[in-house]
């Protein structure tokens, strides 16, 4: 007998008052309830485990697969952190004690607490994947105590049960990551109600790109899904990650020679089973992967000729692969990219004029909202639908002639290097479709590649998406993940921000680091795991592990670089024998083979420049360098070897794949360096004509740099704030000018700016004066990317870097690889005592990072 029916009859008994009042609590800065796990027995505390037994965990048999998921993987935590098992259950008698988790509309126990008054859910009900966890005495007849979980929908449920999970001590990453919680005996509930949600935006997600790099190297060593298939054994664990972390949303692999998600029968039913939202990439229309089922896989699955990617030319058998999709999807929650592009990331095929092709893609358009109505049996407008305008198509689409539906969501991207491009302008913000964003954390591609460790900062993470959030991009999140290791901190960043955007904003972010190393290593040691967490960002914004090898620093920046990556290396090992055994193996993969392979990632580099340097100039000491820059990359491939078979048993054998010869020789870095050879250094000293080399020393080097948060005055206007933001940008400080939402100031004149003054000391004379600022975008068509800038009182001369941002522009390139843009004015400094340089920062958004005065 199934318990709520067990119960029924005597509803009618008073309930006990619910302890605690109800609260939202799903960020950190609001009030909490009384509502935590303690370890040990407390006046009226729920126990959860006691003296050897688990309260077992009740949900009903007909709400959603996602529950039983939930609640199956809750057992498996309580196990983790106790050692004892709780019973899941739909079949059984009333206990003592009682975890229950249910749907409110779904779970008839959970109807039943809310219709005797029990469970207060006025404020879950109807929401948006919203929860409420409630310890609630004498909830049924014969039942002391119950931990109750309700959720508003299926994945409202889940993060509900999850994020018990979480109080208890798993971490999201406990499979991801190997971090195994601390042990407890016993676990208890304070008395008390919470009610968490709904997010703040709807859809929260990750793509997973360019995996086989990785991804697909490391499953298929180590899983049955298939040779270069990702299948359930992957998307599983993929899926159980995202409740984890409150996301909803995947774009699945794609990269060349993956096998498509669809056509793994199995991975679209899972990701309806854990109530994961299936979408696709830019280049994938109506959920269709083009790398996979069209190049490679069509004329098996249709058993004709394939003829050309052109709607035009081909429209019958390009609709019906469409339609065939459409006819698989339609019971499953999913997105539909709409639109066409050309196979993998390329203009879309087809008439030679832009007007002709514009029409063409207007009648694609209309076709595809047919089919979704003809199969989804629901109008067009009801059926989510995304558009991004990635790239070429963003040309078309500034014509104003794309024919766009109001209710399909619009989805934006950044640089594919962490600064959006361009943002809604207000009368284009309230769509009722609504907006999204496409942001990164790994790419593959122009100018230099970033996939192997990731290093955008959680503070630029904030500043970027903070300025979408209040730009009018709440539908939809999305951020390129790569491989999902290693950027596990990253994503969880990503994805509390999504969840809550007050949570964590520009000018909190930096503490978020010492929050994530707390919550995975303890207090104790959170303090100084945060620092070396943000000096890694720090070294990284001015040139990616990645991204070394187009940057022109000075010896003397080199040898700087450098001093500090080994001060920090050894604070990382000497940290590391702090760590508890149980987290040895969290600690290589979070902190220790990034630092260590940024470390020796800058020495292979910056030493490999040095030696065929001083071998083109005939300096013998080329050889030095040449060993230190062979030692190097040595000790990188030693510290993945270790990666792959010296932590967690060898599970993650094959993720740092370095050998990945068909993405190496493409863009990155990891071959052997090119260094100076014997050969090269004797042609030099016998006279020969050498291929000329640009010499790092040869690079000059200002009188007097300034940070930009060194400031002697500031002065404020109309509503401007120029805040500090620890941690962005080259400097680790940026001073910006917020809000986001502000308007510019109009015309060339500096009334009404906000402007901030500096104090520097150089001999008279007449000097450059280089400002560095963050490489962003101006928000949208009605800003730019202004300064202007007075010395000693001058008239201010006024600079525009708005037309730096060029995507693809060799400008651009160098600007996002070293980490800043920057504009120059000429000007004489009159005197021996220091002078006064005021900028005026005329439009929101702007990241001043440093003054450096040049010859």
């Amino acid at each position: 007998m199934r318990i709520h029916h067990l119960l029924y009859s005597v509803l009618a008994l008073a309930a006990l008052p619910v302890q605690g009042q109800a609260i939202k609590t799903n960020s950190d800065h609001q009030p909490k309830s009384s509502l935590h796990v303690i370890f040990q027995s407390s006046a009226n505390a729920f126990p959860l485990v006691r003296k050897g037994l688990a309260a077992p965990i009740c949900y009903d048999a007909k709400d959603a697969a996602v529950v039983g998921i939930a609640a199956t993987a809750l057992k498996s935590d309580i196990k983790l952190v106790t050692d004892i098992e709780p019973a899941v259950q739909t079949d059984a008698p009333a206990q003592e004690y009682m975890v229950i988790a249910g749907t409110i509309g779904q779970s008839a126990m959970i109807d039943q607490l809310i219709a005797s008054n029990k469970l207060k859910a006025e404020r879950v009900r109807g929401q948006w994947e919203t929860f409420i966890i409630a310890v609630i005495d004498q909830p049924f007849p014969r039942v002391k105590q119950a931990l109750v979980i309700a959720g508003s929908d299926r994945r409202g449920t889940a993060f509900g049960i999850f994020e018990l999970s979480a109080m208890i001590g798993v971490s999201p990453f406990y499979w991801w990551a190997d971090v195994r919680p601390e042990k407890k005996k016993e676990l208890y509930l304070a008395p008390g109600t919470a009610i968490i949600g709904p997010p703040s935006v709807k859809y929260r997600g990750i793509f997973i790109n360019d995996e086989k790099w990785g991804l697909v190297s490391w499953s298929n060593k180590n899983t049955k899904d298939g040779q270069n298939n990702l299948g359930p054994a992957v998307y599983g664990k993929v899926f159980e990650l995202l409740l984890r972390l409150k996301a909803n949303y995947c774009w699945p692999a794609m990269y060349y020679g993956t096998t498509a998600f669809y056509n793994t029968p199995a991975n679209p039913k899972l990701a309806n089973d854990y109530a994961i939202v299936i979408g696709s990439s830019h280049c994938e229309q109506m959920l269709r992967n083009n790398l996979f089922e069209w190049s490679v896989n069509f004329e098996k699955e249709y058993n004709e000729k394939r003829g050309p990617w052109r709607y035009d030319l081909n429209k019958d058998q390009i609709h019906r692969y469409w339609e065939d999709r459409v006819a698989q999807s339609r019971n499953y929650e999913s997105t539909y990219m709409i639109g066409m592009r050309g196979v993998g990331d390329s203009e879309m095929p087809g008439p030679a004029s832009r007007e002709e092709k514009i029409k063409l893609w207007n009648s694609i358009v209309k076709d595809q909202r047919a089919m979704l109505e003809k199969y989804i049996q629901q109008p067009a407008s009801q059926v989510p639908q995304t558009f991004c305008p990635y790239n070429e198509v963003l040309d078309m689409y500034r014509t104003g002639q794309l024919e766009l539906p109001d209710d399909v969501t619009m989805v934006w991207v950044d640089d594919n290097h962490g600064y959006v491009r361009q943002l809604p302008v207000p009368e284009k913000q309230s769509r009722s479709g609504g907006h999204g964003m496409y942001y990164h954390f790994s790419y593959l591609g122009e100018p230099e590649a970033y996939i192997w460790l990731s290093s955008i900062s959680p503070m630029l993470t904030a500043f970027e998406m903070k300025k979408s959030y209040d730009l009018g991009i709440s539908q939809l999140w999305i951020v390129n993940v790569g491989d999902i290791k290693p950027a596990e901190l990253e994503t969880a960043f990503f994805m509390e921000m999504a969840w809550d955007i007050e949570k964590w904003t520009p000018e909190n972010a930096h503490k978020y680091l010492r929050k994530w190393a707390a919550g995975i290593f303890g207090h104790a040691l959170a303090d100084e795991i945060a620092q070396i967490k943000a000096q890694y960002y720090e070294l990284a914004a001015s040139g990616k592990p990645d991204q070394l090898l187009n940057i022109p620093f000075r010896t003397d920046e080199a040898d700087q670089r450098i001093g500090r990556y080994r001060s920090l290396a050894a604070k990382t090992i000497a940290l590391g024998k702090k760590i508890p055994d149980r987290l040895q193996d969290a600690w290589f993969q979070l902190v220790q083979y990034p630092v260590l392979g940024a470390s020796w990632m800058n020495q292979q580099t910056l030493y490999a420049a040095r030696s065929l340097s001083l071998a083109r100039q005939g300096d013998k000491h080329y050889a030095h360098y040449s060993k230190l820059a062979k030692a190097a990359h040595d000790s990188i491939l030693t510290i993945t070897v270790h990666y792959h078979k010296g932590i967690a048993g060898g599970k993650w054998d094959g993720m740092m794949n370095t050998t990945a010869k068909e993405i190496t020789n493409r863009f990155f870095n990891y071959a052997a360096p090119v260094v100076g050879t014997d050969s090269l250094y004797r042609a030099v000293i016998a006279g020969r004509k050498i291929t000329a080399s640009k010499d790092m020393a040869a690079i000059p080097k200002p009188l007097l740099s300034i940070g930009a948060k060194d400031f002697f005055m500031k002065k404020e206007m109309n509503g401007y704030r120029l805040t500090n933001i620890r941690g962005l940008g080259i400097t680790g400080n940026g001073l910006a000018l917020l809000p986001f939402t502000a308007a510019s100031v109009k015309g060339n004149t500096v009334e009404g700016a906000s402007w901030v003054e500096y104090r520097g000391k150089v001999p008279p004379g007449n000097y450059t004066v280089r400002a560095k600022l963050l490489p962003t975008h101006a928000l949208n068509a009605e800003h730019g990317l202004r300064y202007a800038i007075s010395v000693n009182g001058s008239l201010p001369e006024f600079v525009n870097l708005d037309g730096q941002g060029e995507h693809w522009s060799q400008r651009w390139g160098n600007n996002v690889i070293q980490g800043f843009m920057s504009g120059t004015t000429r000007h004489y400094f009159h005197s021996s005592i220091p002078a006064t340089i005021r900028i005026y920062l005329l439009d929101p958004g702007l990241v001043l990072n440093e003054l450096t005065i040049e010859e």
